[in-house]
């Protein structure tokens, strides 16, 4: 069957909140709302006063993770000081969740590495929401869903992981074994098929797509957003959602489409979602159902 992805073309918080109710979703338990912290200096990611309404909703705790490239993020001391810093401490609950070290969960149908390495804290928790700011990537070619529950869920070991398709777990020699793409982004959809069969499908996605750069929020210096906002969708399918704001990307008229396709093409960003499928992850068949 087909999965429904809800879609509400009015950025805004409460349209993440309409989006969100259209699911009926029971957020089980403790409840992890996984977001982009942003790195110092990124002008695009979403603000913890976007995020506002849907966390006092869903009354969870904020979850992220620790980078593995240099930055302000690949530290836990340098992690919390820029959460501060960006605004996320004071108005929620924040949990990193590598803070005390990471567990390994298996992937026993994976072909390029055969288990994902997390933040320990996530084991605490239930349910999962994932909050993510769809937009173009450097190595991925695009974030959205998918990226959030693979890259945002790994340690810094995990990242690292990932990011050499299981060769290296030090961050410190990650940048000189980086994978061949391919594999990279199959590494990357196995690491997600984790946290999924992780949370039993218990998880809810929210992706919005507005400030869409080609680059990430991870990213220090990121080129300022290249097309107009397109909307705020909502799936229980993190396949579905992620292959719905591509197909979107891919439709728009808009006059920085091209560079935005351009970055995920050169980067072969879809194979993310055809990997996601083959592991049955979510299906790439969706009904997009507009909410006004």
């Amino acid at each position: 069957m087909a999965s429904n992805v809800y879609f509400c073309r009015e950025v805004s918080p409460d349209s993440v909140v309409k989006v969100f109710n259209a699911l009926n979703f029971d957020a089980k338990g403790k409840v992890a709302i996984k977001v982009h912290s942003g790195e110092k200096g990124n002008q695009n990611f979403l603000k913890p006063i976007f995020w506002e309404n849907i966390v006092d909703l869903v009354k969870g705790k904020i979850v992220e993770c620790n980078t593995a490239y240099p930055g302000a993020r690949n530290s836990t001391e340098k992690h919390k000081q820029l959460l501060i810093e960006h605004g996320w401490v004071g108005k929620f609950n924040i949990d990193l969740m590598d803070e005390d070290g990471d567990t390994e969960l298996n992937i026993p149908n994976g072909r390029v590495i055969h288990k994902d390495i997390v933040g320990s804290h996530l084991l605490n928790y239930d349910s999962m929401v994932v909050l993510s700011h769809f937009k173009g990537h450097p190595m991925g070619g695009y974030g959205g869903a998918l990226k959030q529950l693979s890259i945002g869920c790994a340690s810094t070991k995990g990242k690292s992981y990932i990011h050499t398709a299981g060769k290296l777990t030090d961050q410190t020699k990650v940048w000189d074994n980086v994978a061949k793409q391919d594999d990279f982004l199959t590494a990357m959809a196995e690491a997600a098929s984790a946290v999924v069969n992780l949370f039993n499908n218990n998880i809810a996605f929210i992706n919005v797509m507005a400030n869409m750069s080609v680059d990430c929020d991870c990213c220090a210096v990121a080129e300022d957003p290249c097309m107009q906002d397109i909307g705020v969708l909502a799936s229980l399918d993190p396949v579905a959602i992620d292959k719905a704001c591509l197909d979107l990307v891919y439709a728009s008229k808009d006059k920085g489409r091209d560079h935005l396709v351009e970055r995920i093409e050169s980067r072969n960003g879809k194979l993310i979602v055809d990997v996601a499928k083959s592991l049955g992850v979510g299906d790439t068949e969706y009904n997009l159902i507009e909410i006004k």
